[in-house]
């Protein structure tokens, strides 16, 4: 058993629009674990239930640069550096447990995007087991307005509909292949319609109004797209590095505002 190892975990916002449980962004706030701190977390902490599940022993101690249940990819960066610690007390580096641990937190958090952006950094595309990052045709800043409610993931699926109609789906299917296509080629002018959604923001933003507000701020403000960031409440938004500041300044008082770069570089073990 290793000792004297740190994992770190970058926060994570997912959806993007139409592409639902598909596309996810890693972001530069992380949540870090290791077995050395001034108090262990509990034992029903996620990080801790997944050490536990991946064979891991002893305390673990969690610090966390994001809260839970904002819309900000914590449950899924805790379960990662749970898996990762297990595989860092027994040795093991973190490219080599990629495969295994993205398939452990998927059964563990139910959905694969929040895990695979918080794995392997920058944004991601996911389907079923497969990972693909997509590579980013210009630089992109992220502002992201965080407001003080929480939304339970659970609480928040359960707004979304068991079917939706042909051209709903239609819909968001062609923007979700113009949101992959626009990241990759750099061609910011195609990524406000790239994620509009017909499928499940409507739904969430009807009781989350301030959100909305954000959104609307974000992209009169100038913002190249913007979304609710996984199932809320945050907001997220694209923009120019060099615009950041001022969008982040446009939007409601309601919330705090982050300007952030996309973290390329995934999950570690130190």
């Amino acid at each position: 058993m290793r000792d004297g190892w740190r994992v770190r975990v970058p926060a994570s916002s997912a959806n993007l629009g139409p592409a639902f449980d598909a596309v996810a962004v890693a972001l530069d706030l992380h949540l870090e674990v290791s077995a050395d701190g001034d108090e262990p977390a509990g034992e029903n902490h996620p990080a801790v239930r997944a050490f536990r599940d991946g064979g891991g022993r002893g305390p673990l101690c969690v610090r966390a640069r994001f809260p839970g249940g904002r819309g900000l990819g914590y449950s899924a960066a805790a379960r990662v550096a749970g898996l990762l610690a297990a595989h860092a007390q027994h040795g093991h580096g973190a490219r080599e447990a990629r495969a295994e641990t993205l398939r452990a937190a998927t059964d563990l958090e139910g959905h694969a995007d929040n895990a695979a952006a918080a794995l392997y950094g920058g944004v991601v595309a996911v389907a079923g087991r497969n990972v693909v990052r997509i590579p980013l045709g210009r630089e992109l800043a992220v502002v992201a307005w965080v407001p003080p409610a929480e939304t339970a993931t659970a609480t928040a699926r359960r707004l979304l509909p068991d079917q939706v109609s042909f051209d709903d789906a239609v819909f968001n299917i062609g923007r979700t292949a113009l949101l992959v296509a626009a990241l990759a080629a750099g061609a910011v002018d195609a990524m406000r319609a790239a994620t509009e959604d017909r499928i499940h923001q409507n739904r969430r933003l009807a009781r989350a109004r301030d959100t909305r507000v954000a959104i609307d701020a974000m992209l009169d403000a100038g913002a190249f797209a913007a979304w609710l960031s996984g199932s809320g409440p945050s907001a997220a938004a694209f923009c120019d590095p060099d615009d950041a500041i001022r969008i982040a300044a446009a939007l409601p008082n309601e919330g705090r505002a982050v300007v952030l770069d996309i973290d390329d570089q995934g999950a570690v073990i130190t």
